[in-house]
């Protein structure tokens, strides 16, 4: 049975506080749900009774698809109070939306939510897997137990629990398969994690072989929780803020998302649509399923969460593309659409800019500059070479060298290392190890120039590109691309891709 939308009446009062509150949801069976602990039971002490008519009202508006009790909580707390617990209630359209999606799976087992708040997404999903236990995890003991009171409004206390609990710390039997993981996780900034959190995501992350940083927000330690806590099989549904998928903290979830998680869709709803009531922020719906590797993930931009409920064609992209790209909100935008029967550069190659040397009239050698020849590469640092060569570059002699130096000098010949040292000298006169460029490297006179591409493709020259076979293994510097093939390709293959 599927629950319809509705906007309850307002039955609550401007004056009504977070204990009446609690006592409707006392009235409501809240204590037939399992999972109790001492503060919350501390809080339904001494509580006012509610009178029967008011109880019967929320009773009638839950039902029938409302959340009178989550709505009045959002009322009582303010948006500071709940902020600092990241606590943001999702709309029952999203809800329904992320449920749908997960309905093309096996039926779960069991269905846990980690930051359940009133049990929107648990209801939601009880009437859609009937023989699922529901397992709702919050901090807040308010929140709790009035998840705890739609739930039992529902009659759903013999198969619920609500635990009172850091998802973090959450341990879940073993036997319940598959386990459906599905909600929204709280969005709290890093400057608010404990230290000891942060601990843990170090150490939970290196444990897993993934980059990870000091900045991750709580919605990112909740992804890591899920993929330690799941087993191959389980899957589900998490609605997060979106810039993950972007910024170098990041890398954390793109990197499990793709090696863990085994991610299969990322949707992000245009921030302009305000999927969450009064915040102003790009949400981004990711859905995964463990044990089963994804050769390609789906991407989706909406314009509204009504949008949700049929998804345009998705934008496919190769994991093994992602894996290589710091951002990932390029493949969510309409400028990415591939028309039919294309494919994009990026699915057949990496493609990277050429070094930046920093000082080109120190790194591109003067050719009366005495340098040991192993340390002099044969580089396009023109565009006009790549233009002049055609189709193929087959002679490197017209090509200027670039000095590349190894970061460990020791390393070079003691009559090589006395050239070095005294070019050195004038790189040095010149600059060249005061630059923003060479601040940044491991050793400032290494330019640490890219392994030759197997094909040449200018940048910005002013002109329609152009692509070219890279036959003398040039090296090539910031004003041309090289492109390297994902996988090996016979030169013919490289030709063929070139003429193309």
């Amino acid at each position: 049975m599927r629950r319809r939308v509705f906007q309850a009446e307002t039955l609550f009062g401007p004056e009504i506080t977070e204990r009446e509150l609690l006592g409707i949801a006392k009235e409501l069976g809240a204590e037939e749900v399992p999972g109790w602990g001492q503060s919350e039971r501390a809080l339904l002490r001494d509580l006012p009774r509610p009178g029967r008519t008011l109880v019967n009202e929320f009773r009638a508006s839950i039902l029938a698809g409302g959340d009178p009790m989550g709505d009045a909580f959002c009322e009582i707390r303010s948006r500071e109070h709940r902020r600092q617990l990241g606590a943001t209630y999702t709309p029952h359209l999203v809800v329904r939306a992320m449920l749908d999606w997960c309905t093309v799976h096996q039926p779960p087992a069991r269905v846990v939510d980690p930051g359940c708040g009133s049990a929107r997404f648990l209801l939601d999903a009880a009437s859609r897997f009937p023989r699922a236990s529901l397992v709702g995890i919050d901090v807040d003991p308010v929140a709790s137990i009035i998840a705890r009171g739609n739930l039992s409004a529902f009659n759903l206390a013999g198969r619920s629990e609500v635990k009172l609990l850091d998802f973090r710390d959450l341990k879940l039997h073993e036997q319940f398969s598959p386990t459906l993981f599905v909600g929204n996780p709280p969005y709290v900034r890093h400057h608010q994690i404990e230290p000891k959190w942060k601990h843990w995501l170090t150490q939970k992350a290196r444990g897993l072989g993934l980059p990870v940083s000091q900045l991750c927000g709580l919605h990112l330690h909740f992804f890591l929780a899920t993929a330690l806590l799941a087993k191959p099989g389980d899957f589900g549904a998490y609605i997060t803020a979106a810039e993950w998928m972007d910024v170098n903290y990041g890398e954390l979830l793109r990197k499990l998302a793709i090696r863990q998680l085994g991610v299969r869709s990322v949707t992000v709803v245009e921030p302009t649509a305000q999927p969450f009531p009064n915040a102003t922020t790009t949400a981004c719906i990711t859905s995964f399923l463990l044990g089963k590797p994804q050769k390609t993930i789906s991407f989706y931009r909406v314009a509204s969460a009504a949008a949700l409920g049929k998804l345009p064609e998705p934008k496919r992209v190769s994991t093994e593309r992602l894996e290589s790209e710091s951002r990932w909100s390029i493949f969510t935008t309409s400028g990415s659409r591939v028309p039919k029967g294309y494919v994009e550069l990026g699915e057949l190659c990496r493609v990277h800019r050429g070094q930046v040397t920093g000082a080109n009239d120190v790194w591109i050698a003067d050719p009366t500059v005495e340098l040991p020849q192993q340390v002099l590469f044969p580089t396009v640092t023109r565009a006009r070479e790549l233009f002049a060569a055609g189709t193929r570059l087959a002679d490197a002699t017209r090509l200027r060298r670039v000095v590349d130096l190894p970061v460990d000098l020791d390393v070079l010949e003691k009559a090589d290392r006395r050239l070095v040292d005294s070019f050195l000298v004038i790189a040095k006169a010149k600059g060249a190890d005061r630059g923003y460029v060479a601040e940044k490297r491991r050793a400032w006179w290494s330019v640490g120039l890219r392994t030759p591409a197997p094909i040449l493709c200018t940048y910005m020259a002013r002109r329609p590109p152009a692509f070219v076979e890279n036959d003398v293994h040039a090296r090539h510097i910031n004003i041309a691309h090289g492109l390297y093939p994902r996988e090996p390709l016979a030169k013919t293959l490289i030709g063929r891709l070139v003429a193309f």
